[in-house]
């Protein structure tokens, strides 16, 4: 199947999908932490998503692809340090924290996997 957008690809559907998760379960983190513990997971959840798509639109460009994949890959590791805050502080039940630890390292796995091949994913133009 050709993929002719970014939310085609597994890695993004993946980490949507997770980032919601982050979302439902930072829901019921409290008041105080609504500045800093829920918006920067939030946050950064998200962001793994946005650069994916700014990776995907800049395929032309291998330097600019790879850079939006490791900003994406750097978001996703904040995503599990906030992950481990929200357990350690007890906000977040330890089964449900490994198991989103464990999606974003999923996640992490996949744009290293797309950082170390761009060549597989960058739109290269013939030479005239």
């Amino acid at each position: 199947m050709l993929i002719e957008s970014h939310t085609q690809l597994d890695v993004y559907k993946k980490a949507f999908d997770a980032a919601m998760d982050w979302f439902e379960v930072s829901k019921g983190f409290p008041r105080e932490e609504v500045y800093s513990l829920t918006d920067q997971g939030r946050r950064a959840s998200r962001s793994v998503c946005a650069n994916l798509a700014e990776a995907w639109r800049t395929r032309r460009y291998e330097a600019a692809f790879v850079a939006k994949i490791t900003d994406a890959e750097g978001e996703a590791a904040e995503v599990q340090t906030w992950t481990a805050f929200a357990v350690r502080c007890a906000y977040l039940n330890p089964t449900k924290g490994a198991a989103l630890h464990a999606t974003y390292e999923e996640v992490i796995r996949m744009l290293v996997a797309m950082r170390c091949r761009p060549e597989k994913w960058v739109i290269t133009t013939p030479k005239t």
